[in-house]
């Protein structure tokens, strides 16, 4: 995937390099260099994904005498800012630490060092990417399952506080949920009785929470033709579902299974016990939301079928878009490109997909994630990169929306027509008369 130029900055900074001190010497070379390789691994390449990363692997091994702290830095920082390529990252490591034994547990070390530092500062997003990441280390051989599922124990501990906010216990137990479409298989495979006794308590504790916000955060106020559930509720039924389905996941590139022969022979490491830090009177949680629906497989009618509002991969593909959103959304080329060369894309009915999620963010209350014009413009670079497929759908989208307005959230009538108003009806003019 391409990296537009304010995430490499961030993944300079977050490792360390100052540009205040850059020297031209062969030691910054080098580090720019690893730096470099790191980041784009996965990208476009003649050569395979799996021969990339052995390769790559090869070489961070070799330069591991000399700056391991630099490689440790570089590796923490994309775990946290590029989470669309997660399970790429995270084969290497499995690969880095088959090798050698003591940089995986210094990975995993300054991982959970990060994820205590992230959770103090209120970044509960890049807490929740940290979090994966170490769930799929699991996979790849490098952390134990029985340490991964002690410390979702702890997470989901936190819903029997007493006199915190319901935010609070909200973030742990998603983090718990979210996790397991990548970890899930593992974790039951190996603690079945503990990942159980889990999903109970997650359980009891989403019966007894409250749900007062939901009116508020609806788009439509009917419950027809789709739902619109609480997101724990519903990435709840997507893990009971899963779980029904033996963990069988079909979406989720996982580059680890060509060197389960490699990985399977590695030392793994156990999480240190972790306590979540307790709640303090400035402690930002992320507000809950309700999930937006649009479509469903008969809204596509040609082509892969979209899967069902309870599946999983129905999550996997709308968090995996949103992330590539959150990435690239301040270059609108980028995140136009990104999206449309979204891995798997064959097998689903991408458009489809990507309108739901743009209009999703756009709608979403009380505001959306970015501002309003940033959406308007993606979508116009959307069709210019997909005319002859695109505008149709949007059309199709447009006539939706139109034909549901006496449900729709006031707020999201205002949004809608300023996005009809606001250039979308001009840009797309040569595209698609229709949608005027």
């Amino acid at each position: 995937m391409g990296l537009e130029k304010s995430n490499h900055s961030q993944i300079h900074r977050y490792s360390g390099q100052s540009h205040k001190r850059r020297r031209t010497s062969e030691p910054v070379e080098i580090e720019d260099r690893l730096e470099s390789l790191i980041c784009r691994v996965g990208e476009k390449s003649t050569s395979s994904l799996e021969s990339n990363l052995e390769g790559l692997a090869g070489v961070l091994e070799a330069d591991l005498p000399n700056y391991k702290n630099k490689i440790l830095r570089i590796l923490c920082a994309v775990a946290r800012l590029l989470p669309e390529k997660l399970t790429v990252y995270t084969t290497l490591v499995g690969l880095l630490n088959a090798r050698n034994y003591n940089f995986g547990g210094e990975f995993v070390e300054a991982m959970i060092r990060q994820l205590k530092e992230t959770l103090k500062a209120n970044l509960y997003t890049d807490a929740l990417y940290l979090v994966r990441f170490l769930c799929d280390l699991v996979n790849c051989h490098v952390i134990a399952a029985p340490s991964m599922v002690a410390m979702f124990e702890n997470f989901v501990s936190v819903t029997q506080e007493e006199d915190v906010p319901q935010v609070r216990s909200d973030w742990f137990v998603y983090a718990v949920l979210s996790s397991l479409p990548w970890v899930g298989k593992e974790l039951d495979e190996k603690k079945d009785v503990e990942m159980d006794r889990l999903l109970n308590q997650i359980d009891g504790y989403l019966k007894r929470r409250l749900k007062t916000h939901v009116p508020m955060l609806q788009v439509w106020t009917a419950e027809k033709p789709h739902p619109q559930e609480e997101y724990l509720d519903c990435l709840y039924a997507q893990i009971q579902k899963l779980k029904k389905d033996r963990w069988q996941e079909r979406h989720i590139l996982r580059p680890y299974i060509a060197f389960d022969s490699v990985l399977c022979e590695a030392l793994q490491h156990n999480l240190p016990p972790f306590t979540p830090p307790a709640h303090m009177p400035d402690c930002q949680y992320p507000m809950p939301r309700v999930i937006f629906r649009m479509f469903d497989y008969t809204d596509a009618p040609e082509g892969p079928v979209m899967p069902g509002s309870h599946s999983v991969e129905r999550f996997v593909i709308e968090d995996n878009l949103h992330n590539i959103i959150k990435s690239h959304w301040k270059e609108r080329k980028t995140c136009a490109a990104q999206l449309l060369s979204y891995p798997g894309k064959n097998k689903i009915p991408l458009n489809y997909h990507i309108v739901e999620v743009i209009f999703g963010e756009l709608f979403q209350l009380p505001c959306p994630p970015h501002i309003d014009v940033m959406y308007t413009t993606l979508l116009i670079e959307l069709c210019k990169l997909q005319p002859g497929s695109l505008p149709q759908v949007l059309a199709q989208a447009t006539e939706m929306m139109y034909v549901r307005l006496d449900t729709m959230n006031t707020i999201c009538i205002d949004r809608l027509l300023n996005w009809l108003c606001g250039g979308h009806s001009g840009g797309q003019r040569h595209q698609e008369p229709g949608l005027q």
